[in-house]
Protein backbone atom coordinates (compact mmCIF):
# COMPACT_ATOMS: atom_id res chain seq x y z
CA UNK A 1 0.00 0.00 0.00
CA UNK A 2 2.62 2.57 -1.09
CA UNK A 3 2.66 5.53 -3.47
CA UNK A 4 -0.35 7.22 -5.47
CA UNK A 5 -3.37 5.08 -6.72
CA UNK A 6 -4.60 5.89 -10.40
CA UNK A 7 -8.05 5.67 -9.50
CA UNK A 8 -10.52 6.72 -7.15
CA UNK A 9 -10.87 3.89 -4.14
CA UNK A 10 -13.57 4.10 -1.38
CA UNK A 11 -11.70 2.76 1.68
CA UNK A 12 -13.03 2.60 5.06
CA UNK A 13 -10.61 2.63 7.66
CA UNK A 14 -11.56 0.39 11.18
CA UNK A 15 -9.35 1.01 14.08
CA UNK A 16 -9.50 -0.63 17.61
CA UNK A 17 -8.12 -2.82 20.53
CA UNK A 18 -9.15 -5.91 18.64
CA UNK A 19 -8.68 -7.35 21.85
CA UNK A 20 -9.72 -9.66 20.22
CA UNK A 21 -10.90 -9.62 16.88
CA UNK A 22 -14.26 -11.04 16.69
CA UNK A 23 -16.92 -12.01 14.28
CA UNK A 24 -18.88 -8.92 15.27
CA UNK A 25 -16.51 -6.64 14.13
CA UNK A 26 -16.69 -8.61 10.67
CA UNK A 27 -20.09 -8.66 10.03
CA UNK A 28 -20.46 -5.35 10.56
CA UNK A 29 -17.65 -3.95 9.01
CA UNK A 30 -18.62 -6.06 5.66
CA UNK A 31 -22.22 -4.64 6.15
CA UNK A 32 -20.79 -1.28 5.82
CA UNK A 33 -18.73 -1.93 3.11
CA UNK A 34 -21.56 -3.08 0.89
CA UNK A 35 -23.72 -0.35 1.85
CA UNK A 36 -21.18 2.20 1.00
CA UNK A 37 -19.97 0.15 -2.07
CA UNK A 38 -16.42 0.36 -0.39
CA UNK A 39 -13.67 -1.56 -1.72
CA UNK A 40 -11.46 -2.26 0.68
CA UNK A 41 -11.58 -2.14 4.59
CA UNK A 42 -8.49 -1.73 6.03
CA UNK A 43 -8.30 -2.50 9.80
CA UNK A 44 -5.83 -0.93 12.62
CA UNK A 45 -4.99 -2.81 15.55
CA UNK A 46 -4.25 -0.03 17.65
CA UNK A 47 -0.75 -0.10 20.30
CA UNK A 48 -2.09 2.67 22.69
CA UNK A 49 -5.82 3.56 22.30
CA UNK A 50 -6.19 7.17 24.25
CA UNK A 51 -9.37 5.79 25.75
CA UNK A 52 -7.91 2.46 27.18
CA UNK A 53 -5.56 1.36 29.08
CA UNK A 54 -2.66 0.21 27.05
CA UNK A 55 -1.19 -1.80 29.69
CA UNK A 56 -4.75 -4.27 30.27
CA UNK A 57 -4.63 -4.80 27.10
CA UNK A 58 -2.90 -8.10 25.11
CA UNK A 59 0.29 -7.57 23.95
CA UNK A 60 0.32 -5.60 20.53
CA UNK A 61 1.97 -9.01 18.25
CA UNK A 62 -0.83 -11.30 19.48
CA UNK A 63 -3.69 -8.92 18.70
CA UNK A 64 -1.90 -8.30 15.36
CA UNK A 65 -1.13 -12.06 14.57
CA UNK A 66 -5.34 -12.48 15.37
CA UNK A 67 -6.36 -9.75 12.92
CA UNK A 68 -4.19 -11.49 10.42
CA UNK A 69 -5.85 -14.77 10.98
CA UNK A 70 -9.11 -13.30 10.99
CA UNK A 71 -9.21 -12.15 7.90
CA UNK A 72 -6.88 -14.56 5.60
CA UNK A 73 -8.51 -15.20 2.36
CA UNK A 74 -10.81 -12.26 2.43
CA UNK A 75 -10.03 -10.01 -0.64
CA UNK A 76 -12.12 -7.06 1.16
CA UNK A 77 -10.30 -6.66 4.52
CA UNK A 78 -6.63 -5.51 4.88
CA UNK A 79 -4.36 -5.61 7.59
CA UNK A 80 -2.07 -2.35 8.65
CA UNK A 81 -0.15 -2.11 11.52
CA UNK A 82 0.96 1.66 11.30
CA UNK A 83 -1.35 2.00 14.75
CA UNK A 84 1.32 -0.60 15.93
CA UNK A 85 4.58 0.91 15.04
CA UNK A 86 3.95 5.01 16.03
CA UNK A 87 5.40 5.65 19.36
CA UNK A 88 2.65 7.52 21.79
CA UNK A 89 -1.13 7.14 21.76
CA UNK A 90 -3.13 6.63 18.36
CA UNK A 91 -5.07 9.34 17.05
CA UNK A 92 -7.67 8.71 14.40
CA UNK A 93 -6.61 12.08 12.81
CA UNK A 94 -3.05 11.50 12.42
CA UNK A 95 -4.01 8.01 10.62
CA UNK A 96 -6.12 9.36 8.55
CA UNK A 97 -3.86 11.81 7.84
CA UNK A 98 -0.94 9.12 7.01
CA UNK A 99 -3.63 7.06 4.79
CA UNK A 100 -4.33 10.10 3.05
CA UNK A 101 -0.66 11.11 2.30
CA UNK A 102 -0.47 6.95 1.01
CA UNK A 103 -3.70 7.02 -1.31
CA UNK A 104 -3.68 10.71 -2.72
CA UNK A 105 -6.34 12.90 -2.63
CA UNK A 106 -8.67 11.50 -5.01
CA UNK A 107 -8.91 8.39 -2.77
CA UNK A 108 -12.30 9.09 -0.49
CA UNK A 109 -11.41 7.52 3.05
CA UNK A 110 -14.06 6.71 5.70
CA UNK A 111 -13.37 5.61 8.99
CA UNK A 112 -15.54 3.54 10.96
CA UNK A 113 -16.55 4.40 14.60
CA UNK A 114 -19.63 2.44 17.16
CA UNK A 115 -22.98 4.35 18.00
CA UNK A 116 -21.19 4.41 21.33
CA UNK A 117 -18.12 6.16 19.92
CA UNK A 118 -20.14 8.77 18.30
CA UNK A 119 -21.68 10.78 21.19
CA UNK A 120 -17.85 11.09 22.93
CA UNK A 121 -16.96 12.02 19.46
CA UNK A 122 -15.78 15.29 21.04
CA UNK A 123 -13.23 14.63 23.06
CA UNK A 124 -11.19 13.15 20.54
CA UNK A 125 -8.11 14.97 19.15
CA UNK A 126 -9.00 17.49 16.73
CA UNK A 127 -12.13 16.26 15.91
CA UNK A 128 -13.45 19.01 13.10
CA UNK A 129 -10.30 18.46 11.81
CA UNK A 130 -10.74 14.30 11.52
CA UNK A 131 -14.59 15.38 10.13
CA UNK A 132 -13.11 17.30 7.78
CA UNK A 133 -10.57 14.70 6.30
CA UNK A 134 -13.03 11.91 6.16
CA UNK A 135 -16.68 10.26 6.30
CA UNK A 136 -17.13 8.93 9.47
CA UNK A 137 -19.26 5.85 9.59
CA UNK A 138 -21.60 5.32 12.88
CA UNK A 139 -22.22 1.81 12.48
CA UNK A 140 -25.96 1.65 14.27
CA UNK A 141 -27.78 -0.86 15.39
CA UNK A 142 -31.38 -1.70 14.55
CA UNK A 143 -33.60 0.07 16.75
CA UNK A 144 -30.64 2.53 17.96
CA UNK A 145 -31.99 5.83 19.46
CA UNK A 146 -30.18 8.82 18.55
CA UNK A 147 -27.96 10.57 21.28
CA UNK A 148 -28.50 13.76 22.15
CA UNK A 149 -25.58 15.10 19.90
CA UNK A 150 -26.46 18.84 20.48
CA UNK A 151 -22.99 19.21 22.54
CA UNK A 152 -21.35 17.71 19.92
CA UNK A 153 -22.86 20.04 17.16
CA UNK A 154 -21.46 23.26 19.50
CA UNK A 155 -17.90 21.64 19.44
CA UNK A 156 -17.98 20.93 15.77
CA UNK A 157 -20.91 23.29 13.96
CA UNK A 158 -23.76 22.48 12.06
CA UNK A 159 -22.13 21.55 8.61
CA UNK A 160 -20.19 18.74 10.74
CA UNK A 161 -22.44 17.69 12.18
CA UNK A 162 -25.23 17.28 9.21
CA UNK A 163 -21.82 14.59 7.95
CA UNK A 164 -21.81 13.03 10.70
CA UNK A 165 -25.44 12.46 10.52
CA UNK A 166 -25.27 11.22 7.05
CA UNK A 167 -22.21 8.77 8.29
CA UNK A 168 -25.14 7.06 10.45
CA UNK A 169 -26.15 3.69 8.81
CA UNK A 170 -28.02 1.06 10.78
CA UNK A 171 -26.05 -2.39 10.58
CA UNK A 172 -26.76 -5.68 11.92
CA UNK A 173 -27.36 -6.51 15.87
CA UNK A 174 -24.46 -8.86 16.62
CA UNK A 175 -24.45 -9.13 20.36
CA UNK A 176 -20.36 -10.06 20.63
CA UNK A 177 -17.87 -8.30 22.59
CA UNK A 178 -14.25 -8.54 23.31
CA UNK A 179 -15.25 -8.25 27.14
CA UNK A 180 -17.36 -11.21 27.44
CA UNK A 181 -15.23 -12.83 25.21
CA UNK A 182 -12.23 -12.17 27.49
CA UNK A 183 -14.66 -13.26 30.42
CA UNK A 184 -15.63 -16.48 29.22
CA UNK A 185 -12.38 -17.57 28.19
CA UNK A 186 -10.72 -16.66 32.09
CA UNK A 187 -13.58 -18.80 33.41
CA UNK A 188 -12.55 -21.63 31.05
CA UNK A 189 -16.05 -21.47 28.79
CA UNK A 190 -16.20 -21.78 25.39
CA UNK A 191 -16.05 -19.11 23.12
CA UNK A 192 -16.65 -20.71 19.90
CA UNK A 193 -18.85 -19.40 17.02
CA UNK A 194 -18.02 -15.65 18.37
CA UNK A 195 -14.36 -15.49 16.57
CA UNK A 196 -12.98 -17.38 13.81
CA UNK A 197 -11.87 -20.60 14.67
CA UNK A 198 -8.35 -19.74 13.43
CA UNK A 199 -8.49 -16.88 16.18
CA UNK A 200 -9.69 -19.16 18.79
CA UNK A 201 -7.48 -21.60 17.66
CA UNK A 202 -4.70 -18.97 18.08
CA UNK A 203 -5.87 -17.96 21.60
CA UNK A 204 -6.11 -21.20 23.02
CA UNK A 205 -2.25 -21.98 21.76
CA UNK A 206 -0.94 -18.61 23.36
CA UNK A 207 -3.14 -19.18 26.65
CA UNK A 208 -4.51 -15.84 26.24
CA UNK A 209 -7.28 -14.47 27.99
CA UNK A 210 -7.08 -17.48 30.48
CA UNK A 211 -7.23 -17.51 34.02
Amino acid sequence: MTGQQNKTQRIALYGGSFDPIHNGHLIVARALAETRRLERVILLPTASPPHKDAAALADSEHRRRMVELAIDGEPLFELSDHDLVCKGPSYTVDTVAHFRDQLGDDAILHWIIGADSLADLGSWMRVSELIDSCIILTAARPGWSAVNLEKLGDTVGSESLKKLRDGIIESPHIDISATDIRARLSQGLSARFLLPDSVLAYIQENRLYSA
